[in-house]
Parts: C-alpha cells; structure tokens; sequence
C-alpha cells in the first residue's frame, strides 16, 4: 500500500513539471525602422486622416510583420499586410490563412485591438504592433 501511495505521488509531481514547462519565449515583438508612407487625402475629404498609412515593421520570431491601411471618412476601409514571414512552407501554410483573417479582423474592429488567430501568435502579435502604428500615423 505505501508502494502505490508513493508511485501516485510521483506521478502527480511529475504530470505537475510538465504542465508547468514553458515550451515558447514570452519574447513581444519589438518595432524596427519606420516604414510610413501617406497618400494626399482624396479630393473632398473633410477628414485629415484620410488616405494610406503603412505601420513600422514589427520584428516577430520568424520575421517582420507590416500593416498598410487605407482610412476613408474616418474609418479603415482596407488593410493589408504587406511584409510577414515566407521563407519556409510551413510560414506560408501558416500565414495564407492567417493573414486574410487578421486583416478582416482589422476591419471589422476598427482599432488594433484584434483577436490572436490560433496557429500564428507570432504573426498575430507582430500584425497587431504594425496596425497600432498605422492606426497612430492616421492620426497625426
């Protein structure tokens, strides 16, 4: 009996050690250079923040993230990543869907505050960063 109540224990510390263990960095992406570029607003506009914005790139683990968003009456009406990782299949088979989605997910919010797809934190991270700075830069 004290056998099985010695075993139990040990298996519970151990199933407690692997669900504590941290597989991944808690590294947050880190903004690089500034990459801005801004279009005259349209003829007619009465808003100043009217046009195209492109965010700074946001370094990630596998590579730079970069937004461009189109604002229109005050409003985001397009956004786009221009820049995110590519340069193994598995970056392109993780971001041919996860990017369509974070760029609806941007428009839908209308800030950056959008939700993570599963799959693709990294990406969902650096997206969120360079939206921000997008979002800034239409303010100015």
């Amino acid at each position: 009996m004290r056998r099985i109540a010695i075993a139990a224990a040990a298996t519970v510390s151990i199933v407690v050690l692997l669900f504590s263990y941290r597989t991944s960095s808690d590294q947050a992406p880190v903004a690089t250079q500034p990459a801005r570029t801004t279009s005259p607003p349209a003829a007619g506009a009465t808003s100043g923040s009217d046009g195209t914005f492109t965010g700074d790139a946001a370094d990630t683990r596998y590579g730079p993230v970069q937004v461009r968003i189109t604002v229109a009456g005050g409003r985001i009406t397009d956004a786009q990543a221009v820049q995110y990782p590519q340069e193994s299949g598995r970056d392109v088979r993780i971001n041919s869907s996860a990017v369509p989605e974070l760029n609806q997910e941007a428009l839908q919010a209308q800030n950056a505050q959008i939700d993570t797809v599963s799959g693709a934190t990294y990406t969902s991270e650096g997206y969120q960063q360079s939206l921000q700075s997008a979002i800034d830069a239409a303010h100015r």
